[in-house]
């Protein structure tokens, strides 16, 4: 369905009182629902999913189901193992049914042009902005990165992004979320063949600005693929949420992470490691 926009515009909603950091209380976010129940295009579903607020232009049902096995699913996970303190925003999650509806309407509704086919979180607008159809893993992702600022702000971009890729594909195990094999593997696996990664001293001292470096950056999807498996072994190792602890309460001295790492892996020299963790890796194949 396409949108009737003649009564309904992305500043009725981003004109609700502002949201200071932190201070997301019952009423501003009683208020700014209410403002989107009033104002959401015609088609579309509200469901709220605390903290966030979850819209789609799917059957009702299915956003509903999306919001509660997707959203609250991630968030309770999330917050069992890691994060205390909700997001310092209120964010509002667009679920587009398909990659027509998420164009049309990334562009209609907050002036967008998607550069990504699955979905993106517009600072701007307070929203993550998703194509649905290509599944949850990306909305998971990006449901990492708002509890990350508010809990580890001086996390460095390669634990934020390595642990919101680990969870692009996941799973329930035992009561917890667990990372699954996914897409990154394959070309991690030939760079690990080919020789390519850099050590893990130098892979954590990459400033954030290197890691992104932009996907004309021949390395940029390789940064996101060591960072994942490193929380990958770490999750396969039972180590995971005791660095998270370990490095976020000791971020000040340790900016980087690596001597957490070091201090939680147990080891001293991580060059052997190193070796260690590639050959865990390459085994996963055959595994």
């Amino acid at each position: 369905m396409a949108l009737t926009l003649q009564t309904w515009s992305a500043n009725s909603v981003t004109n609700a009182p502002a949201v200071p950091p932190a201070v997301v209380t019952d009423l501003i976010f009683s208020n700014h629902l209410a403002a989107l129940r009033q104002s959401a295009p015609p088609g579309f579903s509200i469901v709220v999913a605390r903290p966030f607020i979850v819209l789609g232009d799917e059957a009702a049902d299915i956003v509903q189901m999306r919001a509660e096995k997707t959203v609250k699913w991630a968030v309770d996970k999330l917050k069992q193992d890691y994060f205390t303190r909700d997001p310092d925003e209120l964010i509002d999650v667009w679920l587009f049914k398909d990659d027509a509806s998420y164009r049309t309407n990334a562009l209609r509704l907050f002036g967008d042009t998607p550069t990504t086919p699955f979905g993106y979180y517009s600072a701007r607008h307070h929203a993550l902005v998703m194509n649905i159809a290509t599944g949850g893993g990306t909305l998971v992702h990006e449901i990492v990165h708002p509890f990350m600022r508010a809990n580890f702000p001086q996390c460095p971009a390669w634990f934020n992004e390595g642990l919101a890729s680990l969870y692009e594909q996941s799973a329930e195990q035992n009561g917890h979320i667990r990372g699954l094999v996914n897409w990154r593997y394959a070309g991690l696996e030939q760079d690990i063949k080919a020789g390519k990664l850099i050590s893990f001293r130098q892979f954590t001292a990459m400033s954030d600005n290197d890691f992104y470096g932009g996907p004309d950056n021949p390395n940029y999807s390789d940064h996101y693929a060591q960072a994942r498996y490193l929380c990958y072994y770490l999750q396969e190792k039972d180590l995971l949420v005791k660095f998270y602890r370990e490095f976020s309460a000791n971020a000040r001295t340790d900016p980087t992470g690596y001597e957490s790492l070091k201090r939680v892996l147990g080891v001293t020299d991580m060059d052997k490691f190193q070796k260690q963790w590639e050959k865990f890796i390459l085994a996963i194949r055959t595994g």
